[in-house]
């Protein structure tokens, strides 16, 4: 379901930071399959759908680029540790990501680049070169936002570039400075980044009566609750409401400017989740934080325009808005408006960042920056939440009673076979009775299936909206197994049954 809210008076778009979860003796019985290994790095849901809106792809060809990223990735982490201080930056080039491209000082760094499908490319500068240039310029042009107000390594073109609604004097301003101007671009841009002021990824919460922002991604801290999102949405000691606009948390702590990140902590009645919304009633896992390279796909979820995507174009970019300066962000051709700062960058089911601001809009398109996840939790201390923390079991109040009891936990979409993805045998005619619980929210179904010699029949469904479901059904002897389905939602579920 779609959460699309009204933007908070006072919150405007121009760049701007954007503020505003045992078989039969005769016939064999098949093996059920393993339904997570089969989704293991599969596209999340609406990743797919998002691309080929947002980039004009077709579905395979959103498809293959994804499959492309998941391949290349580990290619450019070998290359970057191999050759060193040499190295230019890396990209994705084609529509599809099809190729790897590596920028090296040395010539004698093509052969082996080449063994490894890479296309090499020789440069001038290294990428610690270029990084050390962008900070003279930080220095130069950050009390000068209107002669230089985006800058970021641009590693396509190895130079720094510098975006500036007045290029001439920002230029001079450079050369004032004694900076290597070879080693500078200056693009003329009508950009004007600014804060967009508005526990699931994406979701709205709010900060006083009328400021808004999104939900970056749960974190724990020792046993403490919490999620991040953009320093701006508020300072510490700050409290918070959920969408609900039900006591949520306090801002605990929160950098702005230089750094663009907060983090709260939520109390007892907020259970993080390893998820981001997709805006189309599924959510994204979230299975680490490992840093995607210029041109990956990345999405953005905000409580204001939902989920969209694009493509990660530069790194290590300074913004300076009216309030400050914030260094180090990350430039996307993702859009994003009021009300969505904070909320959740990822590629693929990587954590990338927090939204912290932008220019245009969802509707003509823009350009939409967020801050790195990695600086946010090593500077607080946190943990972020994944698919590998084992979340607490759902309350299983209505399934008590059962001679049987198992668990599992299920990703939006994915199914499971039970007892222990096999089958229980009935040896006389009765009455078998199923009970399911999973965490409020989500949208579970239970099914029961009997095996008629051939195929498992479903006997019995409970597949109604919600996450508790009974099923009751009087049948002969034969051997029986239940399916559990996730409709919608990620949770830890606990299936009782009994049988005749």
């Amino acid at each position: 379901m779609s959460r699309r809210h009204a933007i908070t008076t006072g919150c405007v778009l121009t760049i701007t930071a954007l503020t505003l979860t045992a078989a039969p003796v005769v016939t064999r019985l098949p093996t059920a399959e393993t339904p997570a290994a089969a989704a293991v790095r599969r596209s999340p849901p609406g990743m797919v759908e998002a691309l080929q809106r947002d980039l004009g792809l077709t579905r395979e060809q959103a498809e293959e680029r994804l499959a492309n990223e998941i391949r290349l990735a580990p290619i450019e982490a070998q290359v970057r540790e191999q050759i060193g201080d040499r190295f230019g930056g890396a990209w994705y080039a084609g529509i599809t990501a099809r190729t790897l491209v590596v920028a090296t000082t040395s010539v004698a760094d093509i052969p082996r680049l080449t063994a490894l499908g890479v296309r090499a490319e020789v440069v001038n500068r290294s990428l610690k070169e270029l990084q050390v240039i962008k900070k003279e310029l930080d220095v130069t042009l950050a009390t000068r936002p209107h002669a230089g107000r985006v800058r970021y390594v641009d590693v396509r073109n190895n130079k720094v570039a510098v975006l500036s609604s007045e290029s001439e004097a920002t230029e001079h301003g450079i050369e004032a400075a004694g900076v290597d101007t070879e080693a500078v671009r200056v693009v003329p841009s009508k950009e004007q980044p600014r804060l967009l002021h508005d526990l699931v990824g994406g979701a709205p919460y709010y900060v006083g009566v009328t400021s808004r922002c999104s939900v970056g991604f749960s974190v724990l801290r020792g046993t403490q609750n919490g999620f991040v999102s953009a320093g701006h949405c508020g300072k510490a000691g700050s409290a918070t409401t959920g969408f609900n606009r039900v006591a949520q948390g306090v801002f605990q702590a929160s950098n702005f400017p230089d750094s663009d990140f907060g983090w709260v902590a939520v109390n007892g009645d907020w259970t993080p989740r390893p998820l981001v919304d997709n805006g189309v009633g599924g959510t994204v896992t979230v299975a680490g934080s490992k840093e995607a390279i210029e041109g990956a796909s990345v999405c953005r979820s905000g409580s204001t325009t939902d989920w969209h995507c694009g493509i990660i174009q530069q790194r290590n970019a300074s913004i300076s808005y009216p309030q400050g300066t914030v260094f180090e962000l990350v430039r996307t051709n993702v859009c994003a408006e009021s009300g969505d700062s904070g909320g959740s960058f990822i590629s693929i089911d990587q954590a990338q960042g927090v939204t912290s601001g932008g220019s245009g809009d969802c509707t003509s398109g823009g350009v939409t920056y967020f801050q790195p996840i990695g600086e946010i939790l090593t500077t607080y201390g946190l943990t972020l939440m994944t698919t590998a923390d084992k979340p607490p079991p759902p309350n299983t109040g209505t399934c008590t009673g059962y001679a049987q009891t198992v668990t599992g936990t299920l990703n939006s979409e994915q199914s499971a076979y039970q007892p222990d993805n096999r089958h229980y045998r009935a040896t006389a005619v009765g009455v078998h009775a199923g009970c399911l619980d999973a965490y409020e929210g989500v949208d579970f179904d239970l099914y029961l299936q009997k095996w008629n010699g051939r195929v498992w029949d479903t006997v019995a469904t409970a597949d109604g909206l919600g996450a508790h479901k009974k099923i009751t059904y009087t049948g002969p002897p034969g051997y029986y197994r239940y399916r559990v389905l996730s409709s919608s939602g990620f949770s830890p579920y606990v299936l009782g049954y009994k049988s005749p």
